[in-house]
């Protein structure tokens, strides 16, 4: 199927209105994509509202006028420390149709673990379970796992060292934190991971969480054309295997 091209009739904002904190990778008329930087919320929350990738996106469609009827909508979102692809509707139809769709649109992600998993590659299963506000953990009884939603997350080896591993991640469920919780679970915490990992402490030099949202294949909305957009693997993430 032809790949989806940017629609030649947009007319962007003007570059003084270009999103701090992200690079633009597709838009048209009806969704935008970005590349985020880690350490920007997608969303405001009860202690930040104006620096985030929705506020930012926002200005930029209203072309700094606040007035303006252009708007986004969000349809997911990526933590804080996660970098990399984010995609936003420009209308509420687009993001329902996004949203109701994405179970079925394809998610890669790269992450940089402590260790070495137990398998170059598989399947990891859990249930998981919200433990307080802001962290999650997986199900160890038949009681706990009522409460839990069942998630999944495909990974595979791609470059290790003695002490470290490259791993590439699909997630085949969506769920909150599931990526991190799930290499935890392993043995094998993501590098950075304050949360969930050992020390929480970057590695030669690196103060990131080491997880990029590297891939988003969607089907466009109305033409119904595949949509795939990648960025590389941040070049910090392969000094750590070296």
């Amino acid at each position: 199927m032809p790949e989806h091209r940017l629609d030649k009739q947009l007319k962007r904002p003007p570059k003084k209105y270009a999103p701090k904190g992200m690079n633009i990778l597709f838009e048209d008329k009806d969704i935008i994509m970005v590349d985020k930087v880690e350490g920007l919320l997608t969303m405001g929350n009860e202690r930040e509202s104006d620096r985030t990738a929705y506020a930012n996106l926002t200005d930029y469609v209203s072309k700094g006028n606040h007035k303006s009827p252009h708007r986004i909508f969000i349809v997911h979102r990526l933590d804080r420390e996660t970098s990399g692809v984010l995609v936003f509707a420009k209308s509420e139809e687009v993001k329902t149709y996004l949203q109701s769709e994405w179970s079925t649109f394809n998610k890669t992600y790269y992450a940089v673990v402590h260790g070495h998993l137990p398998k170059q590659e598989g399947i990891i299963s859990s249930y998981l379970v919200e433990q307080g506000i802001f962290k999650m953990y997986s199900a160890s009884n038949p009681e706990q796992k009522k409460q839990g939603k069942l998630s999944k997350t495909e990974y595979k080896v791609i470059k290790q060292n003695d002490t470290h591993s490259l791993v590439e991640l699909n997630i085949l469920t969506g769920r909150k934190h599931q990526i991190r919780v799930h290499l935890a679970d392993k043995g094998c915490p993501v590098v950075g991971d304050k949360k969930y990992g050992n020390d929480g402490k970057g590695e030669k030099g690196e103060k990131r969480l080491a997880l990029h949202a590297a891939k988003l294949n969607i089907k466009h909305p109305f033409t119904k054309f595949d949509l795939s957009i990648e960025t590389p693997i941040p070049k910090a993430f392969l000094k750590m295997v070296q």
